[in-house]
């Protein structure tokens, strides 16, 4: 599954001109299934959208509150377009996103059990496969970091990442090493550019997912 969180101060879904819901602070969730997905990955969602700290707390350090903590509300919208894509030409292709029935249970799914890991009067619907009018305010980081100064927060999750090493593989490559004389990604026998004493070795960083702890 895929989906866009937005941080908003309001946020409502209007169709055919009659308003549907309508929520106060919280999150809005642009939410779409894709093929192959399942309901362990709707319930993966579930859990990273309650636990997403999008907010300061009372001393104003960002990223510090999930919505739960501030009992805010929660506005789900179906959005099979997160699947599109841009291959060839400027027609978008959503190949990716899964058929209709498929994606309406899934969704179903997800928005259900979305209610009963928070407060049911809390989490709020719009209209599946409806044209759906959604109008939002977005409620902005305040703060002197030259990241607080967007005018919204808004956070895309994917169930379908690849998952991160096992913290084993990654510790048990740190400790073998390359081969003794040898520089990461050169051939035995071979010198480094480096100069003498030195080995040139290639590292990979790979950035915690803070928000969604």
């Amino acid at each position: 599954m895929k989906a866009v969180l937005q941080r908003v101060k309001s946020a409502s879904v209007t169709v055919d001109g009659q308003l549907i819901s309508s929520i106060g602070k919280g999150i809005l969730v642009l939410a779409g299934v894709g093929k192959g997905d399942t309901e362990k990955d709707a319930d993966s969602m579930v859990g990273r959208i309650l636990k997403a700290r999008l907010w300061p707390d009372d001393d104003e350090k960002q990223w510090k509150k999930n919505v739960q903590d501030i009992e805010g509300e929660v506005l789900c919208v179906s959005q099979f377009t997160l699947y599109g894509h841009l291959k060839k030409g400027n027609k978008p292709d959503f190949h990716d996103a899964a058929d209709v029935e498929t994606a309406r249970k899934l969704y179903d799914y997800f928005f259900q059990r979305l209610r009963a890991s928070y407060q049911p009067e809390r989490v709020h619907n719009g209209v599946f496969q409806a044209m759906m009018e959604v109008e939002l305010k977005n409620d902005g980081p305040v703060g002197v970091d030259y990241r607080s100064a967007d005018a919204a927060v808004t956070i895309e999750i994917n169930t379908q990442l690849p998952k991160k090493e096992k913290k084993e593989d990654k510790k048990a490559e740190s400790q073998s090493g390359p081969a003794s004389g040898q520089t990461s990604g050169q051939p035995s026998g071979q010198s480094s550019d480096a100069g003498d004493g030195e080995q040139k070795k290639t590292l990979e960083f790979q950035l915690p997912a803070t928000l969604l702890e």
